[in-house]
């Protein structure tokens, strides 16, 4: 690659521009979540992971939490298993518990793991079955807003975390990429939300930050116009917007994580697109941010803080 002397002095300038976020925020926790939509082809996910790199080049300590819903229908639609989605979360049954366990486990956690071996990221798969990481039981059939009562299956409800395997590799230089997939008790495989394990963790790890990376910029004012981003928001005003209705379907177990990871102590959840190859960075590294900050309560912002709420 050839650079020019302007391209170089604006490469400077960011460098010098980021380097007081690097000294924040070396060694501290972050947990990146990237849903499925993010892993249909390799380029997507490689833009996604060169960012995570850089994080973790920083001394970032990365904990990537990944889905796989996509991949899971277009897998189960192939084997001819219907997929039935209510209030954005999936309805498991038997065979659609196997689906999610080769999907997750398996095509997902492997191609992310192949890709951090090629951007020299020492990565590490594991699930919420390893060593007892996210400890859950069935969840109880459900009466959701239409009135109908819900059998999930084997969806599994959180009964709480045990970060020992991951503070192991955390302190050994590795990064740990979950697979949301976890069990009861007795061993019985349990599909959780990955959104919700990525909350249920960073609260566990008392991470800064959460960052859930989906195919919007970010959260709307308006579901339907791309360009009505909002950059920051606190409890009060996410359940604004869920009251209003713009929070629906795949967003609505997002809002809940986001506001039980604020209640377990995650400082700042940061919503951003993975599609753009600078909505982490940017987000993380640059006063103006990419995408929408989430606090508990916006008035606890200073004014100035309130002008850099990206960082």
């Amino acid at each position: 690659m050839i650079m020019h002397r302007g391209e170089q002095t604006l490469a400077i300038r960011a460098l010098k521009s980021a380097a007081p976020y690097i000294r924040m925020y070396k060694g501290k926790t972050f947990i990146v979540k990237a849903g499925g939509g993010v892993f249909a082809d390799t380029e997507s996910t490689r833009v996604l992971l060169e960012q995570v790199a850089i994080l973790h080049y920083f001394g970032v300590r990365v904990v990537m939490v990944h889905g796989g819903g996509p991949q899971t229908t277009e897998i189960s639609e192939a084997l001819g298993i219907s997929a039935r989605m209510v209030e954005g979360r999936r309805v498991t049954d038997e065979k659609a518990i196997d689906v999610a366990s080769m999907v997750l486990n398996g095509l997902i956690n492997t191609r992310i793991l192949g890709i951090c071996r090629d951007l020299n990221i020492d990565a590490v798969g594991i699930s919420g079955v390893d060593a007892g990481l996210v400890r859950a039981h069935r969840r109880a059939p459900v009466k959701v807003g239409s009135g109908e009562t819900i059998d999930y299956g084997f969806v599994g409800d959180i009964d709480g975390v045990d970060t020992t395997v991951i503070r192991k590799l955390l302190d050994n230089g590795l990064m740990p990429v979950v697979s949301p997939l976890s069990a009861d008790e007795q061993g019985v495989l349990l599909n959780i939300n990955a959104d919700t394990v990525a909350a249920a963790i960073g609260a566990a790890l008392g991470a800064e930050k959460l960052i859930l990376c989906t195919g919007a910029p970010g959260i709307l004012e308006r579901v339907e116009d791309p360009t009505s981003l909002i950059s920051y928001t606190d409890l009060r005003g996410l359940e604004r917007l869920r009251e209003e209705g713009r929070i629906a379907d795949g967003m609505l177990p997002k809002a809940k994580a986001i506001e039980n990871a604020i209640h377990g102590g995650v400082r700042r959840i940061h919503v951003v697109s993975y599609k753009s190859p600078e909505g982490i960075l940017g987000e993380v590294f640059t006063n103006e941010g990419t995408g929408t900050l989430i606090v508990a309560d916006i008035n606890a912002l200073t004014p100035a803080e309130q002008q850099t709420a990206g960082a």
